[in-house]
């Protein structure tokens, strides 16, 4: 493996440690691909350090178990969103 892969695979779980960010938000940091920063952390990192790919792997973990519930709360957050903004047009229209 290549050694530039190798940093870049342990300093993906570093900030996914630290702030206990997501795939989606890592990749967009880094300016990678999620499928890039899932291969890194399930696949290379364990080759590396295995250490610091079991704690990525609790953080992955945590993730996937409350993705669902962030899911809905961004639902929730768009549709209320829309429906105030809604009812300031149609408002607006009958004035």
């Amino acid at each position: 493996m290549k050694q530039y892969i190798e940093e870049r695979a342990v300093e993906i779980a570093q900030y996914i440690i630290e702030q206990n960010a997501t795939v989606r938000t890592t990749a967009k940091k880094f300016g990678i691909s999620k499928s890039t920063v899932h291969k890194d952390l399930t696949d290379r990192l364990e080759k590396i350090n295995p250490q610091l790919a079991s704690q990525a792997r609790q953080v992955l973990e945590v993730n996937k178990a409350e993705r669902h519930i962030r899911g809905g709360m961004a639902t929730k957050e768009k549709y209320l969103h829309l429906s105030s903004s809604f009812g300031t047009q149609s408002e607006d229209r009958f004035m």
